[in-house]
């Protein structure tokens, strides 16, 4: 199971706080050996200042009260450290703490550092020193005290690229903290921001694009509209060159999305297409049902793949393993839908090519009983509307041929005009703006 555990691959586009849900989750599910799991997590702490919960973890694995005295050495300099930053701060924390004050702030940032400055001496040093010590705050593990100190500072701050490192801040003491929809807001925000600045080097902003992919998994698959969310935003022309570029095994959340997005099926063909010319990049169970199904029409390869796909990857994986929303906002595992959403396009792709159907052959390729089968495709047939017949008696499925008309093949070829034509327009204005904002 552990051979398709991609956590050695997202951590490094993680910032180190975000790596501790991950490592949690795999130590649940026992994925490694447990002494391995609590050492790596001690290696992580060793860059934070996060000591009691080292000192935590070092108990736990040596079975001892006893500490390093490095740790007690380390304990005492980030307490030291936290208290000038606070002194430094302190100005501005009473400022801000004073609502009142506050009032007199203004959406012009240049007046509220001259106002600031002439009416309470406060001043570049004590607007930097709210940055360090959110900072410090975060690294002590005090995400709701970060958060709050880093929404402060950019208000206040003037320097676009310490600004951007506040906000990538901020949307990761969101995302610990579980606050999805605050941490989307931050999220789009933040894309908003990548998309248009101008970087030092493309490569540069490939780096961000790749980033904000990795850490917006902690909230795609959490919130309630993650699965559309996560379509927006991979399937755009920019991010899914980043995923081909740098980033092939996203394809897997990508896939996962679509399967279990009812709503969003128009996606599929492009995510066949990303498949195939990346299959020689990536591919584990998840790819390969899609590729054995749409590609290569291999029924028994794809019955084979969804049985891996259940117990190897979904149910190990730490972002698809938790639950979700499904269409009508109840709570379900995520695998449920997914087996579900498999089984209705293994249903649909064979029903393409085959009239008449044999309902026993048909539970053997979804891995179902007869009985399970035939009740499922019952239902199908009613829910779907599908043009279908069940015949009890011969144990067959009679499907009635039906073409599409003129009408709903161009309805069909046109839905994502729209969107296109606005990403067009969009792609050429840029480059305009630019121009003239640089005369």
């Amino acid at each position: 199971m552990a051979e398709y555990d991609l956590t050695p691959r997202i951590s490094p586009h993680l910032d180190r706080h975000l790596v501790f849900p991950l490592l949690e989750f795999l130590q649940e599910r026992s994925l490694y050996d447990d002494n391995a799991i609590l050492g790596a997590k001690i290696e992580l702490l060793s860059k934070t200042n996060m000591v009691d919960y080292a000192m935590d973890i070092h108990k736990s694995r040596f079975n001892t009260e006893d500490v390093p005295l490095d740790m007690i050495d380390r304990r005492n300099e980030v307490v030291s450290r936290l208290k000038s930053l606070e002194e430094k701060a302190e100005p501005l924390i009473m400022f801000l703490q004073n609502a009142a004050m506050v009032s007199e702030l203004r959406p012009d940032r240049q007046y509220n550092i001259q106002m600031l400055s002439d009416r309470y001496q406060i001043g570049p040093e004590q607007i930097e020193a709210l940055y360090q010590y959110a900072k410090f705050q975060f690294e002590c593990g005090n995400y709701s005290g970060a958060a709050d100190f880093l929404y402060q500072y950019r208000a206040l701050c003037t320097n676009s690229d310490r600004s951007l490192s506040a906000l990538w801040g901020k949307l990761a003491a969101e995302i610990l903290m579980q606050n999805w929809d605050i941490a989307l807001e931050e999220l789009n925000h933040l894309r908003e921001i990548i998309d248009s600045k101008n970087f030092a080097s493309p490569l540069n902003q490939l780096q961000n694009r790749i980033w904000l992919m990795h850490w917006s998994l902690f909230i795609f698959f959490n919130h309630e509209n993650g699965r559309n969310g996560i379509i927006d935003l991979f399937f755009q022309d920019r991010y899914l060159n980043a995923i081909q570029t740098n980033a092939h095994h996203l394809l897997r959340y990508v896939a996962t999305a679509v399967v279990v997005n009812k709503r969003r099926r128009n996606m599929l063909k492009e995510l066949i297409k990303v498949i195939q010319q990346e299959q020689h990049c990536y591919k584990d169970p998840i790819t390969e049902f899609i590729e054995c199904l749409y590609v290569n029409y291999d029924f028994e390869g794809a019955q084979k793949k969804l049985r891996e796909c259940e117990h190897v990857i979904i149910l190990n994986d730490p972002f698809l393993g938790k639950r979700a929303e499904d269409s009508n906002f109840t709570t379900v595992p995520l695998r449920d839908e997914f087996l579900e959403n498999a089984r209705l396009f293994i249903f649909e792709t064979y029903c393409r090519i085959h009239k008449c159907i044999d309902i026993s052959m048909l539970a053997e390729k979804l891995n179902m009983t007869y009985d399970e089968a035939e009740r499922w495709i019952m239902n199908l047939v009613r829910n779907s509307k599908l043009e279908a017949k069940i015949d009890t008696v011969a144990g067959t499925v009679v499907m009635a041929s039906s073409h599409p008309n003129v009408y709903e093949q161009i309805i069909e070829s046109m839905k994502n005009l729209n969107m296109r034509t606005y990403a067009l327009a969009k792609n050429v204005l840029q480059p305009t703006q630019a121009g003239q904002a640089a005369i």
